[in-house]
């Protein structure tokens, strides 16, 4: 179930003036810091997170802020990234939509050993708030990163 956060307080922080862009980094240093509370606040209560190209078992779209919620919850103990390198935001001539790159400097929780990922993403922000966010990971790292957590959990590995 979704927790509850104080509304109010957060669009004091994060007010319907905010820029697309404004919004767009929020919601980048909310994932590296894998504030999940963060993260939903910024989304709309019918707002999607969609991952076009992804590994077996990480769904294709998750669809407002409970199945977000609960997803992000449950799946947040896999990598802890610690810097995005090399970012570059690219407004566009819609002003809703943000177009970011860059390289996801981390960790797999499981046994420290470092992980990269380049994204490249599309959000679309309307009134301060994400009404979609579509991530085109590289899904091969995180493909490699499951099997050798795969293989040290083997006896004999």
């Amino acid at each position: 179930m979704l927790r509850s956060f104080n509304q109010r307080a957060f669009n004091e922080r994060t007010p319907m003036s905010a820029t697309s862009r404004e919004v767009v980094e929020q919601m980048l240093r909310a994932g590296r810091e894998m504030d999940v509370e963060t993260v939903v606040a910024l989304m709309a209560p019918d707002g999607c997170i969609e991952w076009p190209y992804r590994p077996p078992g990480v769904p294709g779209r998750l669809q407002g802020r409970a199945e977000i919620h609960r997803h992000l919850s449950q799946a947040g103990n896999f990598v802890r990234f610690t810097e995005y390198r090399d970012l570059v935001l690219h407004e566009t001539a819609d002003p809703e939509v943000v177009i970011v790159e860059y390289d996801a400097l981390g960790t797999l929780v499981a046994t420290g050993a470092p992980f990269r990922q380049t994204v490249i993403a599309v959000f679309r922000v309307r009134e301060g708030q994400v009404r979609s966010y579509r991530d085109y990971i590289n899904p091969l790292p995180l493909m490699e990163a499951r099997a050798s957590l795969a293989r040290a959990d083997r006896p004999g590995a």
